[in-house]
């Protein structure tokens, strides 16, 4: 028999003394001579590391355009409410994109007037409590010099006042916060203005948006996606318009107060008080009916608390008889609901995301309503809260535990 290779080297591996050598260990760790790596390791390491640098950059460039994208969400809610009145003008033979620049113009022109009467509301009473800055300080030091028996005056205070370190400080601060408010002012003005841009495109293009999207489904996609969109327009423009309405009520109810209490600027006031009560989800009716009340408090503290009960009555009333008729057929969501989703997109997108809550809400719920199957309820007592008769109370087991 043919000695093999490995037998043939073991005589000239021998040592000196005929003894033979134990064979060295394997170098690979038990692994088998001529093993290899299998193939599609090095694929699935590069591939891991490439996903991971896509997630990781992804992330990066989702950080980076969040603003961006909460500014489309808000012009694409203000699409679909003014899409009602865009297309309403586009019936009637006007240009889509002209029926879209009257829109923005008339709001452009509503919230300019707004601010201006209200800036200027603003400016007069910071005026006026300017002026009568010295009468306070003089009030104020004679209700100390006659409650302390001190000698107080005007002159020592207002010097003490002009040469103190915190008013010095405080210049200062200021001085170096306007380029802040500026470059904050700025930025809003940014904003705003891409919130326009997208909405007018949204608005002015929104059959030729509708049919690019429809052109990459198919057509019982597209139905579903159609249908999705016009319940939005629905629900969003009725939440805007009813809320609108009540804005006006409330605005001309208030103002009616305002006039008969001789309140300053009670036209501003009671628009200020309309639209944040109606527009600021949750707190919004006690932020609007704080500024009336400071206002009606400079002219007598009575008229602040006349305000202040007109307010908590009107809200009542608004609750509970004329929101339940202007929103039952626009937005048909429980109170409950419309509370949560408020808190929600509070939590999710501040108060961008408070406003909207309620119309994406009621959208979904009323997508959602008509792929779900519903039920005739059955006549049972349980249904409308009564307890059957055989189930008994607390009272009636604990007897007939003792009966037995």
């Amino acid at each position: 028999m043919a000695p093999t290779d490995e037998t043939a080297q073991v005589p000239q591996q021998a040592s000196p003394l005929g003894t033979t050598p134990p064979p060295p260990p394997p170098s690979d760790g038990g692994a088998a001579p001529g093993a290899r790596m299998p193939r599609w390791l090095p694929r699935a390491m590069v591939l891991a590391l490439a996903l991971v640098a896509v997630f990781q950059l992804g992330s990066w460039a989702f950080h980076q355009l969040i603003g961006l994208l909460i500014n489309i969400l808000i012009a694409f809610f203000l699409a679909l409410a003014i899409e009602p009145a865009v297309s309403w003008m586009a019936a009637h033979g006007m240009r889509r994109g002209l029926a879209t620049f009257l829109v923005f113009l008339g709001l452009a022109i509503a919230v300019a007037g707004f601010v201006t009467l209200l800036g200027s509301m603003l400016a007069g009473q910071i005026i006026k409590m300017v002026e009568g800055f010295p009468g306070y300080l003089d009030s104020v030091i004679n209700w100390i010099n006659t409650t302390f028996h001190t000698h107080v005056r005007r002159v020592d205070v207002q010097d003490s006042l002009v040469h103190s370190d915190w008013l010095r400080k405080y210049v200062q601060n200021g001085a170096t916060g306007v380029l802040d408010v500026s470059a904050q002012v700025l930025g809003g003005l940014f904003q705003l203005l891409t919130i326009g841009l997208f909405s007018f495109y949204f608005a002015a293009d929104g059959p030729r948006l509708r049919r690019a999207l429809c052109s990459v489904l198919p057509p019982a996609r597209q139905a579903e996606v159609l249908r999705a969109w016009e319940i939005a327009v629905d629900k969003t423009g009725g939440y805007l318009y009813s809320r609108g309405l009540m804005a006006l009520i409330s605005g001309v109810a208030h103002y009616v107060l305002l006039q008969a209490l001789s309140i300053p600027y009670a036209p501003v006031l009671a628009v200020w008080v309309g639209l944040v009560s109606q527009f600021i989800p949750t707190i919004g009716t006690y932020l609007a009916g704080a500024l009336p009340m400071l206002i009606a408090f400079t002219v007598a503290p009575w008229y602040a608390l006349w305000v202040l009960i007109f307010v908590v009555v009107y809200q009542q009333f608004e609750n509970y008889m004329l929101q339940p008729k202007l929103t039952a057929r626009s937005v048909d969501i429980h109170p409950a609901v419309a509370f949560g989703s408020v808190i929600a997109g509070t939590a999710l997108l501040g108060a961008v995301g408070a406003l909207i809550a309620i119309p994406a809400v009621a959208t979904l719920q009323a997508f959602l309503g008509a792929y779900v199957k519903r039920y005739d309820v059955t006549d049972d007592p349980r249904v409308h809260g009564h307890r059957t008769r055989g189930s008994g109370g607390l009272t009636t087991r604990v007897r007939r535990l003792f009966a037995r």
